[in-house]
């Protein structure tokens, strides 16, 4: 069988020696001109007159001119309700089949589309990952193993002609023939709604499993692994699965799992990040030495890039009409930015919600910074989850503790603005010991807010609770399963009731 392996690496080799990346600039006004061509006889195309648009000199900066940013609130309700409606040829061509749906930060669901377009550009997304393993050494006999994809159900939801589901779920129910051996935990269990039900089962058959490699969300994934080494009375999860050597993460940072993921390893695993969201295959990395991710630049997804900074926000955290908005030869290294994009599922200038910061230009590589929303600035301390992550890890590093999930909000409280944070961690630490690491960490690696602690900010708060409440709270009021995250910033009224829920447990 290991013959097999070999031929397939030296396929997968071939293939990568003999395709040439296209010029990722060229590639990004290609991409636009498709997307303006197939669209123009949408609505949306001759509402913002993309038959003009496609003959102007400058194609770019008349698309940008022409057509406004959109949050998901703008793009649902002025035109992808009507998608939901039962109307056709909205914003892409053709009718609606898929929706995922998301718990938003704007909105508590949001219907997002999934044109047979965009599986098209998730797969052919994941061929260019499967692709780039060439990159990372790997032996012959490690494409021929397994690969679980921990993911939320593949039983979709049917309402009104529409299957709804997340995306990690449609992209499962939809992934080729020839990929349906290599496939587990398998459609059967795949379909279980009912998450402790699944990992139940996925734990009963482990055993009979060979797994090469893991994709999920860090948290899932390590709730996932606890089960089967303990229904299996395993020390590790390599007494089981040996060939395990690759971990594909997306979905949030994965430093603060780090620690507690590889004390359930034997040995540590190559860790390959990606950038799937709900409204596409985003970026993916394609080399060893780095975490960055590569753009999919060509592939049905047009990128902006707006500088993160308060000028081009507004109040709610939504892009300005009048901002700068760059393209990808226009943007620079080590700049946050707000990432629009426009896409093969009739999203147009739509606000992601994610900020990112290009690290290497030349190869279009990017790391995910933060959230929009996720962004800490009641008083002026402009808080990036970046920056929260980092306060993290040095929290952790001083008590060596693991600290697995964490949410924090500036609160008033007696005419007195206060940072608090409830962290969760299975070991006890001194609530102010551990205030004062996360104060000092980011007064020295964030100068506004060293500034807004001199001012408005009168003191940070901790409290650690069992790790346990944030996914009963997730369980009972989001929804436990592959995709859902728990959130790191949360409005005062939202972070008040998430106290007094955490107090009802204690």
């Amino acid at each position: 069988m290991t013959v097999i392996g070999e031929v397939i690496k030296k396929a997968i080799d071939f293939t990568g020696f003999i395709s040439s990346d296209a010029d990722p600039v060229e590639a990004q006004n290609s991409v636009l001109r498709q997307l303006l061509e197939k669209a123009r006889y949408t609505a949306f195309g001759k509402k913002y007159y993309f038959n003009e648009l496609l003959n102007e000199p400058n194609m770019v900066e008349a698309f940008q001119r022409e057509v406004p940013v959109h949050d998901y609130d703008k793009m649902f309700n002025d035109w992808w309700h009507y998608l939901l409606e039962g109307h056709q040829n909205v914003t892409w061509p053709g009718g609606q089949r898929y929706f995922a749906l998301s718990s938003g930060t704007t909105s508590n669901k949001k219907y997002i589309p999934v044109t047979d377009d965009m599986l098209d550009s998730i797969k052919k997304t994941g061929v260019q990952q499967v692709m780039s393993l060439k990159n990372f050494n790997l032996p012959g006999d490690y494409f021929e193993k397994q690969i679980m994809m921990l993911g939320s159900s593949t039983s979709l939801i049917e309402e009104n002609n529409f299957l709804q589901g997340e995306i990690s779920g449609i992209s499962a129910a939809n992934i080729p023939t020839w990929f349906k051996g290599f496939y587990k935990p398998g459609f059967e269990i795949a379909s279980i709604p009912d998450w402790d039900e699944k990992v139940k089962r996925i734990a009963e058959e482990a055993p009979k499993w060979d797994i090469g490699s893991i994709s999920g969300i860090p948290s899932w994934v390590e709730l996932m692994l606890k089960e089967i080494i303990s229904h299996n009375n395993l020390n590790t999860i390599h007494d089981i699965w040996p060939n395990l050597q690759v971990y594909t993460t997306g979905g949030v940072a994965f430093d603060p799992y780090r620690k507690s993921l590889e004390k359930l390893f034997a040995h540590p695993l190559i860790y390959i990040d990606t950038y799937l969201a709900s409204e596409g295959y985003l970026a993916t990395q394609k080399r060893p030495d780095t975490s960055s991710m590569v753009l999919s630049y060509n592939n049905g997804i047009f990128f902006e890039f707006v500088p993160f900074v308060d000028d081009n926000m507004d109040e709610e955290g939504r892009v300005k009409q009048d901002a700068k908005v760059l393209t990808l030869d226009q943007a620079e290294v080590n700049v946050e930015y707000v990432l629009l994009i426009s896409t093969v599922a009739g999203a147009w200038r739509y606000m992601i919600g994610d900020t990112v910061i290009i690290t290497d230009k030349a190869r279009s590589e990017i790391k995910i910074s933060g959230r929009t929303k996720h962004y800490l600035n009641v008083v002026g301390e402009q808080l990036s989850v970046q920056k929260m992550n980092s306060a993290i890890e040095k929290l952790q590093d001083h008590f060596e503790v693991e600290v697995k999930e964490f949410t924090v909000a500036t609160v008033l409280n007696e005419e007195e603005y206060k940072m608090k944070w409830f962290i969760g961690s299975n070991k006890t630490i001194e609530n102010k010991e551990a205030a004062a690491v996360i104060d000092a960490e980011l007064c020295e690696n964030n100068k506004n807010y060293k500034v807004a602690r001199d001012k408005a900010l009168k003191g940070v708060e901790v409290e650690i609770i069992p790790v346990e409440h944030f996914y009963r709270w997730s369980e009972e009021f989001k929804k436990l399963g592959g995709q859902a995250k728990i959130p790191r910033v949360m409005k005062e009224e939202d972070f008040v009731e998430f106290g007094n829920y955490v107090k009802a447990l204690i």
